[in-house]
């Protein structure tokens, strides 16, 4: 909520809040299969005394390898565990077993002679026992072994082994036998796979001091009272064993800790999931959207994508990116203080956006919002009881959880007077910290008076903490709460710089106090402190124009337009105008008697300016510091306007053609942002801008050149030219700006050639040239940007090549060149920058090879070849980057099969194979990819078999294989995938039978559909949740389905014996039938308590359907063409969706029925004209009301049903996809008032209705109801259906029912 509808008093709505709150009661490192076995204890609790224990051969690698990776530990601060001094004997003792038990971190060193010491099988016994009791973690290294060799006792190793078993009991022996088995399946690492002997050494102690750093236990919130308790509330909240997709909420008022919760839940939960986000403080960095609220929801979703899955510079253009990114994945997600439905809208619109497993938390101080978005699982924090609100203050005053001695009277006094709320005893604390009793005693009377004074409400709480700052620091808590809340801490310096003597230490004064906190670069007060320092310039003047700051729009507006009541004092006006209707100001002087404004904010917030602003003015103060003015309307800044003193200058989407006249000094200048100005053509001249460290002017279309005194700008840290269209060349004193590290020249169409001048910026770390369509070259002077970490060259469609000086650019991290769709082939220098963490290639399409270098970068993680439609093979180097993630090969056309050396990447998480439509058969290697967790082999039409070793990948959890057209049969060894959850064979139609006797006792989702020869399956998993067996020839479902509690979705083509298992779909919430045989649905359906969601699209033979269980939300009965009726209790169900598309023999009695139905977005069915039961009736999509003989009192809250006539245009294509939504628009004619008016509860809800159109699909009718407030009798409808492809022929209303609200308040 914007400040202005909370102020100017807070008091009211806080005492009242926090007296109803308070009486209310509401009744990754390294790969873990390597390193800990699949049901491992945490090691968080355990007493580890030593960080490493290394076991080895002495005599085989002491003094050479093993010395090497001691000192290598040295200089990573890493301290092995060292049995010098211990006695070797016949057995390890007691003390050595305790240093194995207290090492976190055990390393095995297998050698040659390693299996020739009882000491060390002893050793490797006792460690593998640690590794299953304690999750103790165990790294394994192969020195010139062969893991296999190992693990089955054979070669020389073998030899060895046997030689010491000799004379040994078999008990001992079978011991040892099992221990070597154990570890020679650990990922390790092997010399054979490694040229160079130092970096493997050096990836090594890298690993175990990355796995040493996150195994630390955090301690961040150790110090926090009654979090334990927390915690122990969420968990059945949270049920982290569940595969459901959660979303809860955690409500409360402001200060009392809900952000606190969630950030704890983060740091103890995130890390078990595939993708994790924290999304904070979202009311304040996302405002409700006063214009373009779809255009607001994309950036709000943009943002969460960019962070969710790490990745800079996305840009989405549709709201289905979500969904599609994130509905395989398990995710741990919190959306911090959120305030609008629209916000979760654009993030977490509904539980199947997401994988199964995944956590949503949501803090919001709106529980109507929760109750919105069906949210039903909520953590309602409430006030600490009295001892944790002592304690809770105690850590602040004392630094400990109780009073010192002789102060527990006087800190209960405190904690009583601070309300138990927790930001009220963090600030009090912070107040009394370091004082004397004496002191104590003092302050004490004074904190009574002004709580009684203001009723105990906790703006006193927090304002007396704020008197008892001094003078200076309460100016920088005035200047922070009304102006530089969540601004960056550098700006605020900077800005801030002539009015305070150190800026610095105010900030940390306030810090100290606990009234404001500083987190990322940012500063950020509570809202509730905000509201304070608000209130206090408020109270400065009756009058607005003598306070220092203006904030709340209707002092502004009531200064802005009379250019009389301006003054000296107003140093800030921070005014968003798109809360406004009328004109900005109509005085062009309203600023003149102003001539101390140092920072003018005006945010248009997405609205048009045109009709809001006044185009021109004379006049702005030359003091301004900091100008902030979103579409400013006019062509040019004021004549006499000076920018001597400017620090800041943001005016995106402005009307300027260029900024001022002539050239001004502009030494003091440091952020200036442009962006989107579309009509600017020049830009100033910049000799003077030696302060200049960001330029901002993406999307500038018509800008044709930089001047070139940018090369003064020295200090330049950020150019951004993004989307300048016209922009033909850089400036060769580009080359001047050798602090520049970000170049951002994306879009930029035009650029040909970049100046040679670019390879003096040797502080370049980004250079963003993707888009550039015309460039044909890199200048050989690139090679000179050694620090050079990102370089971005997707859909240089032009480039041919790079140039040789490209291999001094050791430092690449990201090399992007996907869509370089003439690169025929990659430099082999390209292996030089070993340290690339991600090689995007996608799209590629000439792309015949790679150079055999690529094996090299054993850095790499994400390679990316998708859409190489040219590429024949992969180089069998590529089996040397060990520490390969994710392997992108989709559309690869040409790519027949990979090498051999692919089972060398043991790393490997997922391998996207989908569309490789030339690919016949995949290596047997590929079973030692143990750490395979997906494998997409979608569309690879000439894949006959899989081979047997892939049930050697026991931590595969996806396979796709649909419409691998060619695959016979699946290996009977994929039953030894015990970790499969989804096996996806649709349209595999010559697959016959599925391997038998089997049981993969994981698998969810099984999806068969258009198998067209499968004829059944057999008892493959009794925990599928998701079976599709449509378009099969299986007509039986097994016997074994009465036992499968989880299933919930199921679609089938046909249903012979399902009525012998009533029971067994109790829990079935979604029902597919789609076979047109089916004359009728039995009875029996009724008794499926849980079904959600029935979809009986297709079936041609259908005449009616039966009694249909009360909790069934959406029916999609399209294309029932034989369909006429429905039973008499159809209407009592309360529906979402209703979809009777094409069921053109409905009979009357049904279509009434359907009518009668009440729905939350809509009904659809074949109809010619609007019936006669809608008492309003019009041709066309207008029509008025009026509510005659009615006595109501308005304004009042009614619940409108609509019918409109939807009318072909007749330009609709055969099996085309199109999406149908239908709005109105209520104009109140009395009061001149429009409302647009949507469905019921349609922000519920996924998707709109989406559905074929077919050329014969005329006329249809579209019903649906929605609520609204009308203040008058006399109203006008609008309606509006959003697809060009209908018109709407006729409309009506019927006679409007009072909306009364629920007692829960919904």
């Amino acid at each position: 909520m914007d400040s202005s509808l909370f102020l100017p008093t807070v008091v009211a709505a806080a005492i009242g809040f926090f007296t109803f709150f308070r009486n209310f009661r509401s009744h990754k490192k390294l790969d873990s299969s390597s390193l800990s076995p699949p049901s491992t204890p945490s090691s968080l609790s355990h007493n580890w005394t030593h960080q490493v224990f290394p076991s080895f051969r002495g005599e085989d690698v002491r003094r050479d390898f093993f010395s090497h990776i001691e000192k290598e530990f040295q200089r990573k601060g890493i301290t092995p565990f060292i049995d010098n001094e211990i006695k070797r004997g016949e057995s390890i003792g007691p003390g050595l077993i305790r240093a194995i038990r207290g090492s976190k971190i055990a390393i095995i060193l297998l050698s040659k002679n390693y299996a020739s010491s009882k000491w060390c099988l002893d050793e490797l016994v006792e460690i593998m026992k640690c590794r299953e009791e304690l999750g103790q973690t165990v790294m394994a290294i192969f020195y010139k072994v062969d893991p296999s060799d190992v693990k089955k006792l054979t070669g020389d190793f073998g030899k060895v082994f046997r030689k010491t078993c000799a004379g040994k009991t078999k008990e001992e022996t079978e011991k040892w036998r099992q221990a070597l088995a154990k570890v020679a399946t650990i990922a390790g690492y092997h010399s054979s796979n490694w040229d160079n002997e130092a970096a493997m050494i050096e990836k090594i102690a890298t690993d175990v001091s990355n796995e040493l750093i996150n195994s630390v236990a955090s301690s961040d919130f150790d110090s926090l009272v009654g979090m334990r308790a927390h915690m122990e509330n969420m968990e059945p909240l949270l049920c982290l064993d569940s595969d459901e997709v959660k979303m809860i909420g955690i409500w409360g008022p402001s200060g009392i800790g809900k952000s606190t919760i969630a950030r704890v839940l983060y740091s103890k939960y995130s890390h078990e999931f595939q993708l994790s986000v924290f999304m904070e403080n979202i009311r304040v960095r996302y405002p409700r959207p006063c214009y373009d609220e779809y255009s607001a929801k994309l950036q709000l979703q943009n943002d969460f994508l960019s962070q969710i899955i790490n990745q800079e510079d996305i840009k989405i253009h549709h709201l289905g990116v979500a969904q599609d990114r994130l509905k395989d994945k398990r995710v741990f997600v919190v959306l911090d203080d959120v305030d609008q439905l629209v916000q979760l809208d654009a993030m977490a619109k509904e539980t199947r956006w997401f994988g199964p497993g995944s956590r949503i938390i949501i803090t919001t101080q709106d529980k109507k919002l929760l109750n919105a978005h069906g949210i039903n699982q909520t953590y309602v924090v409430d006030f600490p009881p009295n001892d944790e609100a002592l304690q809770i203050f105690s850590m602040y005053a004392f630094g400990q959880k109780s009073p010192n001695g002789g102060f527990e009277n006087l800190a209960l006094e405190v904690t009583e007077l601070s309300g138990k709320l927790p930001l009220g005893l963090r600030v009090m604390g912070s107040y009394f910290k370091g004082m004397s009793k004496q002191e104590w005693t003092n302050a004490l009377p004074r904190l009574k008076t002004s709580l009684k004074a203001l009723n105990g409400e906790i703006e006193s709480i927090l304002k007396f903490s704020y008197d008892a700052l001094c003078n200076e620091d309460k100016d920088l808590f005035l200047y922070i709460a009304c102006f530089f809340n969540n601004e960056w801490v550098e700006k605020v310096e900077e800005h801030l710089a002539e009015d305070f003597f150190d800026v610095r230490q105010g900030l940390h004064v306030l810090a100290e106090k606990s009234l404001i906190s500083i987190s990322s670069g940012y500063i950020r007060m509570h809202n509730l402190l905000a509201h304070l320092g608000r209130e206090i310039v408020r109270k400065q003047s009756h009058d607005p124009g003598q306070r220092q700051f203006l904030i709340e729009t209707r002092d502004i507006l009531k200064v802005l337009n009379n250019d009389t009541l301006g003054s000296r004092r107003v140093i800030g006006i921070d005014f968003k105008y798109s809360e406004i209707e009328n004109e900005l100001y109509r005085s062009d002087r309203a600023f003149e008697s102003m001539s101390s404004l140092q920072f003018l904010r005006l945010d248009g917030n997405y609205i048009q300016p045109i009709s809001y602003l006044s185009q021109s003015m004379n006049y702005l103060p030359r003091k301004v510091r900091l100008l902030h003015w979103e579409h400013f309307p006019m062509t040019c800044l004021p004549s006499n306007f000076c920018p001597e003193f400017l620090v800041e200058l943001n005016m995106p989407d402005s009307e300027l053609e260029k900024l001022w006249e002539g050239n001004q000094v502009i030494r003091n200048l440091k952020w200036v942002d442009l962006s989107f100005s579309i009509n600017l053509k020049e830009l100033p001249d910049f000799s003077t801008a030696t302060s200049l460290k960001k330029l901002k002017i993406p999307g500038c279309s018509n800008l044709l050149e930089l001047p070139p005194s940018i090369g003064n700008a020295t200090n330049l840290e950020e150019l951004d030219l993004n989307g300048c269209l016209d922009l033909v060349e850089l400036p060769s004193s580009i080359g001047n700006a050798k602090n520049l590290r970000v170049l951002d020249l994306r879009g930029c169409e035009t650029i040909v050639k970049l100046p040679s001048s670019l390879g003096n910026v040797t502080n370049l770390v980004k250079l963003k040239l993707s888009g550039c369509l015309n460039l044909v070259e890199l200048p050989s002077s690139i090679g000179n940007a050694t620090n050079l970490r990102r370089l971005d060259l997707e859909n240089c469609s032009s480039l041919v090549e790079l140039p040789v000086s490209i291999r001094y650019a050791v430092n690449l991290k990201q090399f992007i060149f996907s869509g370089c769709s003439s690169l025929v082939e990659l430099p082999h220098f390209v292996g030089n920058a070993t340290d690339i963490k991600e090689l995007n290639l996608r799209g590629c399409s000439s792309l015949v090879k790679l150079p055999s270098s690529i094996g090299n970068i054993t850095s790499l993680k994400n390679l990316d070849l998708s859409g190489c439609l040219d590429l024949v093979e992969l180089p069998s180097s590529v089996g040397n980057i060990t520490n390969l993630k994710n392997l992108y090969l989709a559309e690869c056309s040409s790519l027949t099969e990979l090498p051999s050396s692919i089972g060398n990447v043991t790393h490997l998480e997922n391998l996207y194979l989908d569309e490789c439509s030339s690919l016949i058969k995949l290596p047997s290697s590929i079973g030692n990819i143990t750490n395979l967790e997906s494998l997409d082999l979608n569309e690879c039409l000439s894949l006959v078999e899989l081979p047997s070793s892939i049930g050697n990948i026991t931590n595969l959890k996806k396979l796709y294989l649909s419409r691998c057209s060619s695959l016979v049969e699946l290996p009977s060894s994929i039953g030894n995938l015990h970790n499969l959850l989804t096996l996806r064979l649709q349209g595999c139609s010559k697959l016959e039978a599925l391997p038998s006797n089997i049981n993969m006792k994981s698998l969810s989702e099984l999806d068969l559909t258009d198998c067209s020869l499968l004829k059944c399956f057999p008892e493959i998993s009794t925990n599928i949740k998701y079976l599709r067996l449509s378009g099969t020839a299986i007509e039986e479902v097994p016997s074994s389905i009465k036992s499968w509690s989880r299933l919930v979705d199921l679609h089938m083509s046909y249903w012979l014996n399902l009525g012998e298992f009533p029971h067994a779909l109790d829990n079935i919430t979604e029902l597919h039938l789609s076979d047109m045989r089916i004359q009728e649905i039995s009875p029996w359906i009724k008794g499926i308590s849980r079904l959600h969601k029935l979809v009986i699209k297709g079936c041609t033979k259908l005449v009616s359907l039966p009694q249909l269980p009360d909790s069934l939300a959406f029916l999609d009965a399209e294309n029932c063409a034989s369909l006429e009726r429905l039973d008499s209790s159809f209407h009592i169900t309360k529906f979402i969706d209703l979809n009777f598309v094409r069921c053109f023999k409905l009979n009357q009695e049904a279509r009434d029925l359907i009518i009668k139905t009440s729905t939350c977005r809509f009904a659809l069915l074949p109809g010619e004209k609007v019936p006669a039961c809608f008492t309003y009736r019009a041709t066309g999509s207008s029509l008025s009301m009026k509510l005659n003989g009615t006595n109501r009192q308005f304004p009042t809250s009614l619940r409108f049903k609509a019918c409109v006539l939807l009318v072909n245009k007749g330009d609709v294509e055969a099996g085309h996809w199109n999406v149908m939504e239908v709005s109105c628009r209520i104009k109140d004619i009395q009061n001149g008032v429009n409302v647009i008016c949507r469905p019921r509860n349609f922000h519920l809800l996924p998707t709109l209705l989406r559905y074929k159109f077919f050329p014969r699909l005329n006329e249809h009718l579209y019903i649906f109801e929605f609520d609204e407030k009308v203040s008058s009798s006399e109203l006008v409808f609008e309606f509006e259906v959003h697809n060009n492809k209908w018109d709407i022929g006729e409309c009506g209303l019927r006679t409007p029912t009072l909306c009364v609200p629920r007692v829960d308040g919904n």
